[in-house]
């Protein structure tokens, strides 16, 4: 049998998701409470990774339970809730292909990043939100984003993990980025065929620096499409991880 799970959480608390030596991220809680449930160590695989102050409202992995456990899905989500902090939700499981893989088998993510213009950022909103309380023009970064829909070589808007290879492939689709008012500031909601390493936080920073009047529409378009062997600039502005949220990952169908 093999399980999926939807998982969310605060990534406050948590140095992202990937297993770590310090043993502080959400998949080092989820193997710890997967082993106490199970009585012996399981493989966890989750859809890709969220870097520390991230979060995450449907989150994926997958699991292959012991075979000597008849336990069925719908149990395992109390079993493993008991075993986790607060700020970590198993949301629901069930029982998927044994040839499902929640990496490989995603055919897309959305993402959202919600940014509060108040001049006072409220103390529950702290870690969980982007807080630009100076003037942001809403038409010029709604004209930003545009510029990021289509197909098109996003290396100028991604870090480097320090395993990058010459031949790596900085292509993605964003099918869209929609621009969103909210009673307190704006959310910026993105959907893709999938995602460089802090390529939503490069994309939302840069936006925003357009918006603000820090550099002109040309010379963001520029930065799309660059040859990787002859980058001519990076995006200029990373926004901070407090407002990124993985809101889904898609799985056989078009995003």
């Amino acid at each position: 049998m093999r399980l999926k799970l939807t998982i969310a959480y605060d990534g406050r608390p948590y140095n992202g998701w990937q297993s770590q030596a310090c043993g502080n991220t959400v998949q080092d809680f989820l193997l710890r409470a997967l082993q106490e449930v199970a009585k012996q160590p399981v493989k966890l695989q989750g859809s890709g990774r969220t870097d520390t102050g991230v979060h995450a409202l449907g989150q994926i992995a997958h699991f292959d339970p012991p075979a000597e456990i008849s336990m069925n899905p719908f149990n395992w989500v109390p079993a493993l809730n008991t075993k986790l902090p607060a700020t970590i939700r198993i949301m629901a499981c069930e029982e998927v292909a044994e040839d499902f893989h929640s990496r490989f088998s995603a055919t897309g993510k959305i993402y959202h990043y919600d940014i509060c213009t108040d001049p006072v950022l409220p103390p529950l909103k702290a870690g969980l939100a982007w807080h630009l309380p100076r003037l942001l023009d809403a038409s010029a970064l709604d004209q930003a984003l545009a510029l990021f829909t289509g197909r098109h070589d996003f290396h100028a808007f991604a870090a480097y993990r320090g395993n990058e290879t010459p031949d790596m492939d900085w292509h993605r689709t964003i099918h869209r980025a929609d621009l969103e008012a909210r009673a307190d500031g704006y959310r910026i909601t993105y959907v893709g065929d999938g995602f460089l390493y802090k390529m939503v936080r490069l994309l939302t920073g840069a936006a925003v620096h357009a918006a603000q009047g820090r550099m002109g529409m040309e010379d963001l378009a520029a930065l799309l499409d660059q040859p990787p062997r002859l980058p001519r600039g990076k995006a200029p502005n990373c926004a901070p991880a407090d407002g990124l949220y993985l809101q889904e990952v898609l799985y056989g169908k078009s995003p």
